[in-house]
Parts: C-alpha cells; structure tokens; sequence
C-alpha cells in the first residue's frame, strides 16, 4: 500500500520532493530507485519543482 500511495502522489503531482519527504528517504536517488523512475525525468521534475 506504501508503494501505491507514493506512486499516485508522484503520478498526479509529479512533485519527487514531496513523495521523498512522505517516504521519510533521506536521498532523492532513493526515491526514484524505489518509485522506478528514469533519473533523467527524476532529474528533470526535481529541477522544476520549487521547495
């Protein structure tokens, strides 16, 4: 269910800095690692996304 909810949220809002907060990782690449996402469109929505 963990992985589900994280997936939704990154799909519908593409915001990788808040799923990584819900899912308490202390790296981004571990977010992306455990969402399986490419890096490059990681890295692309991370440098979009303002915090």
């Amino acid at each position: 269910m963990r992985r589900t909810k994280a997936t939704l949220i990154y799909k519908r809002t593409k915001n990788l800095r808040a799923v990584q907060l819900l899912l308490g990782h202390s790296k981004i690449e571990s977010t992306i690692h455990y969402l399986g996402i490419e890096v490059d469109d990681a890295l692309e929505i991370s440098e979009q996304t303002e915090i």
